[in-house]
């Protein structure tokens, strides 16, 4: 494969970023080579591949859980880097729209409008637009309504088209409203508080925000900090070493106008290694903007606790079979055992064969597969929203794994597959918790359990010009690919996220304290 030549300057600048050349070949040849799609076997359902608990067992695992919150290992990750411009792109083109007829962006516009009070930004929407005489209760025309998305969307008021959605007024309450990031808290005191009464709370940020989340911090924390809480939260952001080369149409390095290489942020699987960094043991992962009110949570801590609860069981059993297995006390009788859990607990597939080999062959076998980070992911019914779903997928040996896949990996253009992914009864609403130290109570060096090919290529524009971007495996796609999976039922109602501004319309953001 011929491969682009680089001058002195070009190596400075990728050294300079972070990278390395052979780092830099490698994303040029997924460029060439293009990204295989994932082969769906199966929907994973309720009893195949989704575990669904009872009341009984959320009790049990909510006490299992209760002892490895209050010995101080959990700790909340909370992705929340970027701008929340996607978040108000209707509002955003409707300076674009020539009338008020059937258009996508217009209609959109009407409604938050005539919902307008409804809105935790209300009042300081209100009180920009009021310094330069504007009365909100007045809007009827189209320059006004104009003007009203300039002042929420602008430097010249609320500027929210470029603020980090962690910090927008999401819910009202009696005496103060809330952001994103201020719900996270609460969830934290609720859930990952230890015996300490500390609530450890890690938040990913783009460097352009990270000054104003921590001021946003400093100015709400002592609010939560109540009845003997306390918050220890922490920030971080996205490394420059995991931005990805740019490509024009001919996979060669994209240049800008100056001639320098291009290099763009390579997606929320850049965010894997944040969590490596955290040097944390158990994890929970959850997004900024999936939140509700106080009055709402009951039910998304009762599962976060049985989610925790589930991991540690796992952990549990999986750390007393790798001492076992290390020092070598195994015999058929405890190794048949081991398969059983594997196959049972894990979905864990050995080759054909494996099973019938001698016994130091079986115990390396396991030894490498039981000693993985280990994540297990709420899963809720699959009632229209988007996100990835869970699969079994096939790989080249014919064995199967649990997955989560996106339907970008899906091959669009096969009937089968298409016939699977529309099976689906289930979507990853994104809330996982992550067991990341090993049996030795050491961190796992997460990259090697990536599975590079789910990197996933599109194309872009930069100044008017096409090129095409890389997006490095999702956090909890690709990037967790080689992990020990494991898929549990949620009940819907704790997926509340807010992708749009008119989601904040919908009655469980709506019903904390309506006017």
């Amino acid at each position: 494969m011929d491969y682009p030549a680089f001058s002195k300057q070009d190596m400075q600048q990728i050294l300079a970023q972070g990278h390395t050349l052979e780092t830099i070949l490698e994303h040029i040849a997924i460029f060439k080579q293009g990204v295989s799609f994932t082969p769906l076997h199966s929907p994973c359902t309720a009893g195949d591949g989704i575990t669904v608990l009872s009341e009984g067992d959320l009790e049990q695992l909510a006490a299992l859980y209760g002892e490895a919150v209050a010995s101080g290992r959990v700790t909340k990750f909370v992705p929340a880097s970027g701008a929340a411009t996607r978040m108000f792109q209707s509002l955003l083109a409707y300076g674009e729209c020539e009338d008020d007829t059937d258009n996508a962006a217009c209609q959109d516009v009407q409604r938050f409008v005539e919902h307008l009070q409804d809105f935790a930004f209300y009042d300081d929407l209100q009180s920009v637009m009021s310094k330069d005489s504007y009365a909100m209760t007045t809007l009827s025309t189209r320059r006004q309504y104009q003007e009203l998305c300039d002042y929420l969307l602008k430097p010249k008021g609320l500027n929210y088209a470029n603020v980090p959605k962690a910090l927008l007024q999401f819910h009202r309450y009696p005496d103060h409203c809330r952001t994103p990031l201020e719900e996270h808290l609460v969830e934290a005191a609720a859930y990952a508080q230890d015996r300490q009464q500390v609530a450890r709370v890690h938040l990913t940020v783009t460097p352009a925000h990270a000054e104003a989340v921590q001021t946003h911090i400093n100015a709400i924390r002592s609010r939560y900090e109540h009845a003997g809480v306390r918050y220890e939260i922490t920030l971080s952001t996205q490394s420059p070493a995991t931005d990805t080369i740019a490509v024009d149409l001919e996979n060669q390095p994209f240049r800008d106008q100056d001639g320098h290489l291009l290099f763009r942020p390579g997606g929320h699987g850049a965010l894997l290694a944040n969590l490596q960094a955290l040097d944390a043991d158990i994890v929970f992962v959850k997004n900024i903007d999936n939140v509700v009110p106080d009055h709402l949570k009951e039910t998304t801590y009762r599962y976060k606790r049985a989610l925790g609860g589930y991991l540690v069981t796992l952990q549990n059993q999986l750390f007393a079979y790798l001492e076992q297995l290390t020092t070598g006390a195994v015999d058929a009788a405890l190794l048949s055992e081991m398969w059983t859990f594997a196959g049972q607990q894990l979905a864990i597939m050995p080759s054909a064969g494996l099973t019938n080999q001698p016994l130091h062959e079986q115990i390396h076998w396991l030894m490498e597969r039981f000693n993985r980070p280990l994540r297990v992911c709420g899963m809720v019914r699959n009632e229209g929203e988007p996100g990835g779903g869970p699969f079994w997928v096939v790989h080249s040996d014919g064995t199967l794994s649990l997955q989560i896949v996106e339907t970008s990996q899906v091959n669009m253009a096969s009937p089968e597959q298409r016939a699977i992914l529309a099976a689906s009864t289930h979507f990853s609403p994104v809330d996982l918790v992550c067991g990341v130290r090993d049996y030795r109570g050491r961190p796992f060096n997460l990259t090697p359990f990536v599975d590079p090919t789910t990197a996933f290529v599109s194309q872009k524009t930069y100044a008017g010009r096409l090129l095409k971007a890389l997006e490095l495996p999702g956090l909890w796609n690709g990037a967790m690919a080689h992990w020990n999976t494991v898929f549990v039922e949620v009940p819907l109602d704790t997926f509340n996220p807010v992708k749009t501004v008119l989601d904040l319309l919908r009655p469980a953001h709506q019903s904390c304290n309506p006017r």
